[in-house]
């Protein structure tokens, strides 16, 4: 592999403008393709095989036009102190909001007027409006979103306070303020890291031109392969983030064959043929961990797993072709202007890699313990993880859709906000046997009567709980009745839903993590002829991980600083965030650990003794790799300011994972643990040996075919 990119990068330098221009042409294709492609028109969240579901499926067969499964929102007025919302003054502000939505939009299937809908506390105190749509939050057009706001608005400062809730105004967070914050310090990092605006500009550059052609494309094939808003947000952040990496990787190693006095082609070359080796391997592990979200059986992480993986190949493709390309119309602008005087190597001069590398060789069992240790008393919260999907009662208070959330739950109690809606497949009398059932059962506030279809061969019973929908109690009152009735009775809404989604999740998240870690050993065991650095890697990444979990848990469900990250009000863990966490981090972590100990594994087939070989990994390498977490850190970190509790959750999750894994476990436990294996780290079997295909990922066989002197290969094989 590595003659072959090795030929690549020649390549693309002699023909840097053909390949530039191939680049450009790709771009504008797409770009054009994203301007003129009709807008998505579905892209709908289900989650086959779950009983929600089902009873969504049931509801739209029994209950043509009802909307079963469409965005619901809720107007909610509030009286003065002492007035009530039944004085004939209020009563008229309320009616003219119903008659304003009804004609605010023709997505709405039905709107309820408190005063006909029992919708009016006890007290008399506050009223709700209930509007149901015919389609998801995410397929609601900006009019109607309008209309529902305007309607809420128009009503305000008339004798009563309205707030607006519900999913019909979740929207997709406006992303664009956490991106570019991160490439303005990915800037900062690159022109300190290299000394050299051209170089520092040339990641950027190529990042974006990589993310430009795959959210293009995207966008380009989202109707036709019925693709949904949300699925172009994971490409977007993982492909800015490995495009910035894998573009760092070549140049940096561009600029050290330069130091080591060769041509800018064979530099070229050879930076394609060594660091692009790595690159291609990385790539390949971040492909496996975004495509193995297909395990999860959801359409949407599915399609956003598939599309992440294409934007990261374009970022490896662009690596491997357009860097060279760029580097060759660079010139001497490539290198800092210390490095252009030519006084000594850059690559021989000691630096901060080296010195902090002999600090470990020295002190392993130290480094190593303090690591461990750490990062495993960081990773307690995170047995006490409780899954869910947040509600607009973690949302900041001055949201409308808090300020609704508490309205509801102060004049109706907190189970108003969050409505378990119950199918029966079955005639009047069985629908009347379930409610007498749930009625036996604890933890409800209030149960409808059954409402029959006109068939009369099915009803729906609506449900609310005591207590708020997110709580461990409502968890608990969904599988009692799940548990209490026949199979012909089927509990869902958005509450249910969450359940099922989290219980989903949880299901996958073993089978998930077996199938990515697994290839991915097979991968590296491939890259680095090894049996213990791949599974150290592997354990390495399990326990940044799990540690980036219980600081999650701490902040996010105890609370522990949570006013310093904004957190207002405690609950679950997003119930996709671990796999989420474990598909990101994971090829982040791979792609650092795959560029820092190819390095080492360079120097050591090259004849260097395992102590000298990890000094050398670091004095080459451990800058670049700090680049690139400082880059990655401050990317994601950016997303912790924003009002959305979910995006503000994988911001900090993110963040401090790839904190973790790339400080303390690839530049501290890593090098420990191979400075106790010593020779060992690098044994293989020699039946393993003989049947694993040979990758060259050190440029063993790039050496010999350029005519240099290949110094004798140590026995690998041996213990």
């Amino acid at each position: 592999m590595a003659t072959f990119l090795y030929k690549l990068g020649r390549s693309a330098f002699r023909r840097r403008r053909l390949v530039a221009l191939l680049w450009v042409a790709l771009l504008a294709v797409a770009g054009i393709g994203a301007a003129t492609a009709p807008a998505p028109t579905s892209g709908s969240f289900s989650i086959p095989g779950t009983e929600a579901q089902r009873a969504f499926d049931l509801l739209e067969e029994r209950f043509p036009g009802a909307g079963a499964d469409g965005a619901t929102a809720r107007v909610v007025f509030k009286a003065p102190e002492g007035q009530k919302v039944t004085d004939t003054a209020h009563k008229a502000v309320v009616e003219e909001t119903v008659a304003a939505l009804k004609s605010g939009s023709d997505q709405i299937v039905s709107v309820a007027d408190p005063y006909t809908a029992h919708a009016v506390s006890q007290d008399g105190s506050t009223a709700y409006v209930s509007v149901a749509y015919k389609v998801n939050a995410m397929e609601l057009t900006d009019e109607t979103r309008e209309a529902l706001t305007q309607a809420g608005h128009n009503a305000q400062g008339k004798g009563l306070t309205v707030e607006v809730g519900g999913d019909a105004l979740q929207t997709m967070p406006a992303t664009g303020a956490g991106e570019i914050v991160g490439v303005i310090i990915a800037g900062i990092v690159l022109v300190i890291t290299f000394g050299s605006l051209v170089a520092a500009g040339l990641p950027l550059l190529t990042a974006i031109i990589g993310v430009g052609i795959g959210v293009s494309s995207i966008a380009a094939l989202a109707n036709v392969l019925d693709l949904g808003s949300t699925t172009s947000t994971l490409a977007m952040m993982i492909g800015l983030a490995v495009g910035i990496d894998y573009a760092l990787f070549i140049v940096s190693r561009y600029r050290a064959e330069l130091a080591d006095g060769r041509e800018k082609e064979e530099a070229a070359g050879r930076a394609v043929g060594t660091a692009g080796s790595a690159v291609v391997f990385a790539g390949l592990t971040v492909v496996i961990a975004l495509v193995g979200l297909a395990v999860v059986n959801i359409p949407m992480l599915t399609k956003m797993g598939f599309a992440a993986a294409g934007t990261v190949v374009i970022a490896v493709l662009i690596a491997l072709t357009l860097i060279p390309a760029l580097l060759g119309f660079a010139g001497d602008k490539v290198v800092g202007r210390k490095q252009r005087k030519g006084t000594a190597k850059a690559s021989d001069k000691p630096n901060g890699g080296t010195r902090w590398a002999r600090f470990v060789i020295r002190r392993p069992v130290m480094v190593l313990l303090i690591g461990v240790l750490g990062l495993g008393a960081i990773a307690l919260p995170a047995a006490s993880l409780e899954m869910g999907l947040p509600d607009d009662g973690v949302k900041p208070t001055s949201t409308t859709e808090r300020r609704a959330y508490d309205t509801l739950s102060d004049g109706f109690g907190p189970g108003f906000n969050g409505p378990l809606l119950v199918v029966v497949d079955g005639d009047k009398a069985t629908a009347d046997k379930t409610v007498s059932t749930i009625k036996g059962l604890e933890g409800w506030a209030a149960v409808t009567p059954a409402t029959p279809n006109k068939a009369g061969d099915a009803a729906m019973i609506t449900v609310v709980p005591k207590d708020r929908p997110s709580s461990v109690a409502t968890e608990d009152l969904v599988h009692d009745i799940r548990d209490a009735t026949g199979d012909e009775v089927l509990v869902t809404g958005a509450t249910a839903m969450n359940i099922d989604f989290s219980q989903k999740m949880n299901d996958a998240l073993v089978p998930y993590l077996a199938l990515v870690v697994g290839l991915a050993f097979l991968l590296l065991t491939v890259v680095f002829r090894s049996i213990l650095v791949p599974l150290k890697a592997a354990l390495g990444f399990l326990l940044s991980v799990v540690a980036a979990l219980g600081a999650v848990v701490a902040v996010f469900q105890w609370g522990w600083l949570g006013s310093l990250f904004g957190v207002e009000q405690t609950g679950p863990i997003m119930s996709m965030m671990p796999i989420f966490m474990v598909g990101v981090v994971f090829g982040l972590a791979m792609d650092y650990e795959v560029f820092l100990v190819t390095r080492m594994r360079e120097a050591y087939v090259h004849g260097e003794r395992p102590g000298e070989a990890i000094v050398t990994g670091f004095r080459h390498s451990a800058r670049v790799v700090v680049a690139a977490a400082v880059i990655m850190i401050a990317v994601f970190s950016g997303f912790i300011g924003m009002t959305d509790q979910m995006i503000k959750m994988i911001g900090f999750g993110l963040a401090v994972a790839v904190l973790f894994d790339a400080f303390v476990v690839r530049m501290a436990i890593v090098p420990a643990v191979l400075a106790l294996l010593g020779h060992k780290a690098w044994w293989l079997p020699k039946w393993l040996d003989r049947i694993l295909p040979n990758v060259d990922v050190e440029g063993e066989s790039l050496a010999a075919s350029t005519g240099e002197d290949t110094p004798a290969k140590p026995d690998l094989v041996k213990a």
